[in-house]
Order: C-alpha cells, then structure tokens, then sequence
C-alpha cells in the first residue's frame, strides 16, 4: 500500500515540483495539494493522508498556526520546508514544538550536492514519517508522535533478533552513580526528544553531556539558545577546544564533526571539517568512536529516534571499552531507525520509552 501524502504550499511551482517528484517514487502518492494553512486543515480532515509536507510562510494561515491545529485535530506526521537562515531556524524550531515531525530545506540544492540525492532523502523521510502515519490511520484520532508522559515502554523484540532488556517506564538501571561522561545520538523527532530528557535533568548534574542531532549549520545556535532557556543544565553549541565541565551540555555543530581529543590533558572537544564522504555532518558514529578511544572514564550511550543507522558503529566501539547503552522504544519514537540499528546489533544493554529516559539517566548518574 502506498503512502498517501498531502502537499502544502503556497508556491504553485514548488506544489508541482514536490508532487512530481514524490509520485515518482512507486511507494508514495500525492493525495492532495494545499495553498495555505487553513485549506491544509480542510485537506488533512477530508482525505487522512499518511503524512504532509507544509511550508512555513503561506498567507491566510502559516504552516506552524496550521501543524497546531492540525495536531490537535487529526494527527499526522509533518516534514516541513524551510530555509536555512536564523529566522528560518527560529520558526522551523516552532513548528516542531507545534507538533511537526521533521524538516529539509527548501532550496533542494541545500539537502545535497546531487539533485538525485536530494530528490531520494525527501522521498525517504516522507516514507519513513508516512509508515508512521499509515499505521496510526485505522485508529484515529491518533496520539502525537512522541508518547504521553510515563507511558509503559514496549516490550515486543524486534524481528527475530534477540530482544535487549526492556525497562517499565519507572524501574531504574543499576549502578547508581557510576557513569562519568553522558553522550546522546538522535536524528529525526530529536529536537522534541531531546528536550523533553534534557529538562529533566537538574542544575546540579554531575558530568558532562555531548549531544549529536543531525541538524543543518544555522540551526544547532538557535536550537542550543533554545535548549539553554528551557534546562536547568547549562546548553551551548560546542565550541573548538571547549574543556568538558559537569552539568554543562554540548551540542555538536551542524555542518561540522564533533570529537573529543584524545591528545589533550583534561576532556577537550575539537570541532572539524571531519571526511567529505560521510554522510552525516555531525555524525554520531564519529563522536561516539573518538570518545571510545580519548575518554578514560565510564561513559552511557543513549541513541534516540531518527532515520538510518547512524551512531550504531560508535556504539558498538563505545560497548567494547565498557560503556553501557541504552535506546529509545520504538512505540515513542517518531522514527525507529537509528534506535532499532542498535537493538538489531544487540549493543543495547536496556530499551526505555522516552518518558522514562531523563528521570533513569538521573538515577543512573547521580
């Protein structure tokens, strides 16, 4: 069955370009286009589509006054399109607080050098968020993305892999107090995520964290500023050659790679261009695996939701110096990749629902 998505712009050259190039792709189908937010409203109630794609700025109603209502209304997952400026950060931020599932860029020579790639990574996250949205389809109204607070985590395995431990929603993992370094890889859905475990944690905790979300250059300052105004711990866009301190959250450089030196006498972090060829600027996969090989100190991995497998290998490097790893459930994902990758390898020593991460880190750390 195809997924049925929903295209909104205001643009009637970019409603037919988006349209062209998803009904290309033999598992997805345009069901309906949109000019602004209030038809998107009507569109969503009458054909249930599997997933939108929305712009921002439309006239009689914007995208992000359009996703709220539409959360609230009939639930569906959202990539919106914005651009990559400061401003273009801000209001992408909001709608994802507003309940949007992801983003890209409008300007498709911004998502990739190769036009072709560009066009298979929107065809690949619309049929990701889609898979979502058509399972939810028979039980509307359907719950938002991310899992009612203290809701149960999962507890079925995944394919015929052996199932990692899974945790209830309020039991704790051993070994209270143990961990030196908190280290967190997330994709798409993490900027929500992220700060729902983020808020959690107090003002006095103890160890350093360094978060990897995938996220363009302009937007990880207004995503840490963001992050910084709603924690008690102190959030910042890493730096080069910021020295670890307790209680302080490092988000990595959109466009850059983030990596713990190995060379300096205290925890140092060193901001690089990193390889051309890699997928992923930042890469969880490289942070994790220079902090395998720099930090000295007993370390917990989590990976949270997002598309692919990224942070799997650094993970796997992590677990053979001892680290312990834990990963989102799938039922609280938006997306289950990056999280099903590492339960799939069998590196995930528990699986939490996302209600239960922050207070278990707490438990786990302090």
């Amino acid at each position: 069955m195809k997924v049925r998505v929903l295209v909104v712009d205001d643009s009637k050259f970019f409603r037919r370009r988006v349209t062209e190039i998803i009904n290309a792709c033999a598992d997805l189908e345009v069901v309906g286009v949109a000019e602004n937010g209030e038809q998107a409203i009507q569109k969503v109630l009458e054909l249930k589509p599997d997933v939108i794609t929305m712009d921002i700025e439309m006239p009689v109603m914007d995208g992000i006054s359009a996703v709220r209502q539409i959360m609230a209304k009939c639930p569906t997952p959202v990539v919106m399109f914005s651009s990559l400026t400061s401003e273009g950060a801000k209001a992408t931020l909001d709608a994802l607080d507003a309940g949007a599932a992801d983003f890209l860029p409008k300007r498709f020579e911004d998502i990739a050098k190769d036009r072709d790639q560009a066009k298979r990574l929107l065809c690949e996250k619309v049929h990701s968020l889609g898979r979502r949205g058509a399972a939810a389809s028979t039980a509307r109204p359907a719950a938002p993305a991310v899992a009612p607070k203290r809701a149960p985590a999962s507890t079925t395995s995944v394919k015929s892999k052996p199932a990692a431990p899974v945790a209830a929603a309020k039991s704790f993992a051993p070994g209270k107090g143990t961990v030196k370094l908190l280290v967190i890889g997330t994709s798409t859905g993490g900027p929500v995520a992220l700060q729902k475990v983020l808020t959690v944690l107090p003002a006095n905790f103890p160890v350093p964290v360094l978060v990897v979300q995938h996220m363009p250059g302009t937007f990880t300052p207004a995503f840490s500023q963001r992050l910084n105004q709603a924690c008690k711990v102190n959030v910042k866009e890493a730096a080069d050659g910021d020295v670890l301190k307790p209680g302080s959250v490092y988000i990595a450089p959109g466009g850059r790679q983030m990596i713990l030196d190995a060379r300096a006498s205290t925890p140092t972090l060193r901001i690089v261009d990193g390889d051309a060829s890699l997928n992923y600027k930042p890469s969880v996969d490289v942070t994790f695996s220079s902090v395998s090989s720099a930090f000295a100190g007993p370390v917990l991995a989590i990976i949270m939701t997002g598309m692919g497998a990224d942070g799997r290998e650094g993970a796997r490097a992590l677990k053979s110096k001892g680290a312990e790893v834990w990963a989102q459930d799938e039922k609280s994902c938006v997306v289950y990749g990056m999280p099903a990758a590492i339960v799939d390898a069998g590196l995930a020593d528990r699986v939490y629902d996302l209600a239960a991460i922050g207070e278990n880190i707490i438990h786990k750390v302090m």
